[in-house]
């Protein structure tokens, strides 16, 4: 049978999302981003204007707009505008190139983009930005003729009456990050979107009285519905313009933030920082981490060091903080939870036939968090649903008492031998060598097992190197069979936009270093 999260009460309108904390606390702080504060009132003021402008561009319901803004809390106020004028928002990652900007605003057939004045290269660069067909709109200054974000939301003291918006409406259209291929458009409605925040509010209970620091890109699916569900409730949130460690602490320790939630390789650099001390950390009651696996041994030297439990949860780019572990006891460390709020998981085995307990299965998910689809893409959608329920690509298991455990990507899975490996699992047990600061797992093919387990690996500061024997020998004491054949050390991890480790690149690097040992 299907595992069901708690019921939903309602979803968060997304469309008037700081209408409670208006009534109860207009002129309180609600959002921080580096020297510049915004009280609920001037937060709603600046959204009002800014959909007014965006208005007098001619642009209408339905509409796609692009971002491609730094990260700041300028980029909410141009989110939130957007979705009360009724416009489709497709946030780009701030450090998409070019080619990258390009497919995105083909794909999503965008009719307009706000855009950094720092990025007025790709604006030269760029076949589609100059025949956008609403034109583009900078920030952070003028770039030629092209309206500003500071001139449009000046305008205030103008009226206007927006469109009501149905909740099947779509309200942003994310970008996959590409990781199994071409990345795909992944359209949420309000109502998919509002279901998520309300998902989220739920599974961290919280409330107006707590400090909230989304510590990654709000470009990015995570940062984003952190950043909602803090202004939902309204708890006052804090914008990092950056993501080292440095900016993180000093946010830490000016902020005091209640919540913290990052993506593993954000919270391994902080942890690293031998800057970071116990007290930066005393303000907070949630260290919540998603997007990739966390190693079981660097979470215990993070508790070791900061006194607090890393709290994982599980969720893609489709259906967002499906799985959040609650859970403070050793026996769940690792474990990515149970089902979050609105969210219902069934285990399935390659027949379609749901697995009992402690049995790997893929996981399929239902519930109106889920996204209302691929964009424009039938054959994706018809690969993906089935029944109403969607295929992850994925593969869990669950305990008896509803936990589940993350054991890999379908298209990351090495078969080695007949047998079927766990690029995490084999990653933290290469990891667990106290001089491997990072480690990145690949399959690389071959005639006679199928595919060999080849590790890429970074090393911490000033360890001593290890030679490849011992790395794999200390893997084998914990995984056996499956640690790597082949360990090659890196001076820097490639990771993806969205934080991940980048294991397309390391595959090109294997293939790279074997057509160059062919040819010798």
């Amino acid at each position: 049978m299907p595992i069901f999260g708690p019921q939903l009460s309602r979803p968060a309108n997304l469309t008037n999302l700081l209408l409670p904390a208006l009534k109860s606390k207009p002129g309180e702080v609600a959002l921080v981003s580096g020297s510049q504060a915004w009280t609920w009132r001037e937060l709603q003021g600046d959204i009002n204007a800014l959909a007014l402008g965006l208005i007098t561009m001619g642009l209408g319901k339905g509409d796609r707009v692009a971002s491609l803004m730094p990260n700041c809390g300028e980029i909410l106020i141009f989110y939130l505008a957007c979705l009360k004028v009724g416009l489709v928002v497709v946030p780009l990652n701030y450090r998409y190139t070019t080619p990258e900007i390009d497919y995105a605003l083909e794909k999503s057939a965008a009719v307009s983009l706000i855009i950094g004045v720092e990025r007025s290269g790709d604006v030269r660069a760029s076949r589609f930005i100059g025949k956008l067909k609403k034109g583009y709109l900078s920030f952070g200054g003028t770039l030629g003729n092209a309206p500003s974000f500071e001139g449009l939301i000046n305008n205030k003291g103008q009226s206007a009456k927006f469109s009501t918006s149905a909740v099947n409406d779509p309200a942003f259209l994310f970008f996959t990050s590409g990781s199994t291929g071409k990345p795909k458009g992944v359209a949420h409605s309000l109502l998919s979107f509002g279901a998520i925040v309300a998902s989220f509010v739920a599974a961290l209970k919280l409330t107006q009285d707590d400090i909230v620091l989304p510590g990654g890109s709000i470009a990015h699916v995570g940062s984003l519905l952190t950043a909602l569900a803090a202004l939902s409730v309204g708890a006052k949130t804090l914008i990092p313009h950056s993501f080292d460690g440095e900016e993180i602490l000093s946010i830490l320790r000016r902020g005091r933030p209640t919540i913290l939630v990052m993506v593993p390789a954000l919270f391994i650099a902080m942890e690293r920082n031998p800057k970071a001390r116990r007290e930066d950390f005393t303000s907070l009651r949630v260290c919540f981490t998603g997007g990739d696996k966390f190693p079981v041994n660097i979470a215990k030297e993070f508790t070791h060091k900061t006194g607090h439990v890393i709290q994982e949860g599980y969720g893609l780019t489709e259906a967002p903080g499906c799985l959040f572990n609650r859970s403070l006891s050793p026996d769940n460390a690792g474990s990515v939870g149970t089902v979050a709020p609105g969210y219902a998981v069934s285990l399935r085995d390659e027949q379609g036939r749901e697995v009992a307990p402690n049995i790997d299965g893929n996981l399929w998910l239902s519930g109106t968090p889920v996204m209302a689809g691929y964009w424009q893409n039938p054959r994706a959608n018809r690969e993906a649903f089935s029944d109403g329920w969607f295929d992850t690509g994925d593969v869990m298991r669950v305990d008896s008492e509803g936990y589940f455990w993350f054991r890999g990507r379908k298209k990351q899975i090495i078969v080695h031998d007949g047998s079927n490996l766990s690029p995490q699992e084999v990653e933290e047990a290469v990891m667990a060598h106290p001089a491997v600061d990072l480690a990145g797992v690949i399959g690389i093919h071959d005639d006679a097992h199928g595919e060999n387990v080849w590790a890429y690996i970074t090393l911490k500061k000033n360890a001593p190197k290890p030679c490849a024997n011992e790395v794999i020998r200390c893997a084998k004491e914990r995984v056996g069979y499956k640690a790597p054949e082949v360990i090659e050390i890196l001076d820097e991890m490639p990771i993806n936009p969205t934080g991940k480790i980048d294991r397309a690149a390391l595959k090109k690097l294997a293939e790279t270093q074997l057509a160059h040992d062919k040819n010798k």
